[in-house]
């Protein structure tokens, strides 16, 4: 593709761009970190990391939007340079980078020998970044874009900003009427309505299953040495994950289910997590095995299982999501016997919490190595259950 196609391409862009004047939180971020050099935009597919670009094309003067599939004939590094020189072009801002053989390499050209240069790129795969063969990360400035927090979500589909809550305003029941206001929204929230094309699209969960095949058979073989053999063996993996309960699922059950090694099943399922499908959650206490509790991203699960047939395992799927949109480092508990409970340790500045996902409380000695002093119980169903708080509030920590 020329240059003067590249450019009609650029122009459409920004017309695009004016179909969608709300903007995310995420936009904000970026706007302050545009004095950077260089800017990666991280996240699942379907997130409108696409769609930020564009606004940012509108935006930003001396600008240039490309989707790096349309580099055909000529380097990045070369085609920034070409910009720079005849037209000005002093920000680039590119869709998908990792489908560029070498993109690491051309960045490092860029940063190197076009020092009035800035870049800000998307990627959906966070394993082409921790891949690179140059030292990417003193250079790049990552900066995540998940799905719709609740509260987001409730921004977009009814035009209303809350308020931020804290784990311990959510502990201590401590939020406004209008946060309450909006639970009838979870239930959708929970089917697909995370992802912003669900505000136009009726049927999310098609949409994300085309999602995931394009993960599974473009994403994942691009960036990590896999065949394509293997890559029916993580379809396998993901479906067995899918179908399972939550306690049923681990390395040493996937291998088995499969037919492979241990090491295989680690390795699968690590880049689940790098591609933002499964979410990896390590266990808190002493004495306990080191092994993760793995659980998918909503609403992937539902691909797999019923509404009411996964529920349950729905709700630690959304407790793990919001705790990583809100950037909350927690993990899970395991009982005295071993088993793994629905109950995860997060630490504040006001201390520890124990929150336990689901049914009725089940006391404080239940636990294997931990000492639990403060604790809470999301509940989906919080008015029947004593003491629980509505477990959509978890959805307004971020």
């Amino acid at each position: 593709m020329t240059i003067t196609e590249l450019q009609a391409l650029d122009a459409l862009a920004r017309v695009e761009a004016k179909r969608f004047p709300i903007h995310r939180e995420a936009l904000v971020a970026l706007r302050k970190e545009q004095g950077r050099r260089f800017i990666g935009i991280v996240g699942p597919r379907g997130v409108g990391k696409t769609v930020i670009l564009k606004q940012l094309a509108m935006e930003t003067d001396r600008s240039f939007y490309g989707s790096i599939d349309t580099f055909k004939d000529i380097t990045l590094f070369e085609f920034a340079k070409v910009l720079f020189e005849k037209q000005g072009i002093r920000t680039l801002l590119l869709d998908e980078i990792h489908f560029l053989p070498g993109f690491d390499g051309e960045l490092k050209k860029i940063f190197d020998f076009l020092p009035d240069v800035h870049v800000v790129f998307t990627s959906s795969v966070a394993l082409a970044l921790q891949q690179s063969a140059f030292d990417l990360s003193r250079r790049v400035r990552l900066i995540r874009l998940l799905p719709f927090s609740f509260r987001e979500y409730v921004r977009f589909k009814e035009g209303v900003t809350l308020t931020r809550l804290t784990l311990d305003a959510v502990g201590h029941g401590k939020w406004t009427p209008e946060h309450m206001r909006y639970g009838y929204l979870f239930d959708e929230y929970l089917k697909g309505g995370l992802y912003p094309f669900s505000l136009t699209e009726p049927d999310p969960l098609s949409v994300l299953r085309s999602i995931l095949d394009t993960v599974l058979q473009r994403d994942i073989p691009n960036v990590a040495k896999v065949t394509y053999q293997e890559v029916d063996l993580i379809r396998k993996a993901l479906t067995f994950i899918g179908r399972s309960t939550v306690d049923g699922v681990n390395p040493t059950t996937i291998a088995r289910n499969l037919g492979i090694t241990r090491y295989k099943a680690v390795e699968y399922v690590d880049l689940l997590s790098k591609a933002f499908i499964l979410i990896q959650v390590d266990p808190e206490g002493t004495n306990v095995l080191r092994e993760p509790k793995i659980l998918v991203q909503i609403p992937y699960r539902l691909l797999y299982r019923s509404w009411d047939d996964a529920i349950g395992a729905v709700r630690e799927d959304f407790f793990a999501t919001a705790m990583n949109m809100a950037d909350m480092p927690f993990r899970y508990l395991k009982s005295t016997t071993g088993r793994k409970t629905p109950d995860f340790w997060l630490t504040t500045e006001s201390g520890d919490w124990v929150v336990e996902i689901g049914g009725p409380g089940k006391g404080r000695t239940q636990f294997k190595g931990v000492r639990v002093e403060r604790k809470m119980v999301l509940a989906h169903d919080a008015d029947s259950r004593r003491n629980a708080k509505p477990l959509f509030m978890a959805g307004y920590l971020a």
